[in-house]
């Protein structure tokens, strides 16, 4: 009798030891991230054409050219937010959609800076223009857990990275010749600004990540992530959204080739390009420029709080 007692107790214990056991291995099912990234650029490549200008930053003295250096830069700077829904297929297997907004930080593309308003021989004048990209994106991605020690659960994953909308503004600011003094025939100059926008062709990016949670309550869990990423956005369309002289706006004096710019693989004699057309550039159309490529590959650090169900 006692010898029963003892085996049917001993049933039990395994019972309950077995039914603790499969509630820890449980997975979480369905939880939801929040967070905040900062991301520092890990790539550097020349800069686009802008408006005519090559990447270079230029500095005249007395109308000669005294030094000249390539603008190279990535748009990969930059913060980030982002909410993600995960789902956990098991213990160590799950997936990822986040749905994240980017804002890069401010890069200089083109610049010439010099003593004198307007050099004759060169048609150099003082400008600057700085570009920023902002984008929303999807990253698919798949996730593995290595395991629960103190609260602490790292993982690592790997995946896509989809933009579904966004563009690469072009703000420019100029000292530049807008006519011509009709006593003197010398050139007048006036403050010009100009906002060019740049929508891009559909693109693909790869993603990897590194983290860990740190469980706070039984639902709610703070986590950090290192992440690197890399993808190359390329230009469509582009188009001047404001265009003022002197403060004044003056869109409406612009031409269609001058507003508008469509990007393609190659020129020849039938593009809208005065370089290879030998009728010129037809104004009533958009002008056909050379196809030209940015990065926003970076290595980021994101912090937030994670919801399981």
């Amino acid at each position: 009798m006692k010898k029963n007692l003892f085996l049917l107790g001993l049933l039990v214990c395994s019972m309950a030891t077995m039914a603790q056991t499969e509630k820890a291995e449980k997975p979480e099912s369905w939880y939801f991230k929040l967070g905040g990234s900062y991301f520092n650029q890990t790539a550097s490549t020349e800069f686009p054409t802008v408006g005519g200008h090559d990447a270079m930053d230029r500095t005249y003295v007395g109308g000669k050219l005294v030094s000249e250096k390539s603008i190279t830069g990535s748009f990969g700077q930059g913060f980030r937010t982002g909410l993600t829904a995960g789902y956990r297929f098991s213990t160590r297997i799950g997936v990822e959609l986040g749905v994240n907004y980017y804002t890069s930080h401010d890069k200089t593309m083109a610049q010439t800076t010099s003593d004198q308003p307007y050099i004759a021989a060169s048609g150099t004048y003082n400008f600057k223009s700085v570009g920023q990209i902002t984008a929303f994106d999807l990253a698919p991605a798949i996730v593995m857990f290595l395991g629960e020690s103190n609260g602490f659960e790292p993982y690592t994953k790997v995946g896509v990275l989809v933009p579904i909308h966004g563009d690469l503004e072009i703000k420019t600011d100029a000292v530049a010749p807008i006519g011509v003094n009709p006593g003197t025939g010398a050139p007048v100059f006036g403050n010009v600004h100009s906002v060019d926008k740049v929508k891009p062709n559909p693109t693909i990016g790869f993603t990897a990540a590194v983290g860990t949670t740190y469980k706070l309550t039984s639902h709610l869990s703070a986590f950090a992530e290192l992440e690197y990423r890399n993808f190359t956005v390329h230009g469509k369309t582009k188009e001047t959204t404001e265009f003022t002289v002197n403060g004044n706006d003056a869109l409406a004096s612009r031409t269609t080739a001058q507003i508008h710019t469509n990007y393609r693989d190659g020129l020849d004699v039938n593009s809208n390009n005065a370089l290879t057309n030998p009728n010129g550039v037809n104004k009533d159309k958009p002008m056909d420029e050379l196809s030209s490529y940015v990065g926003i590959s970076g290595l980021g650090l994101t912090l937030g709080i994670k919801y399981s169900l």
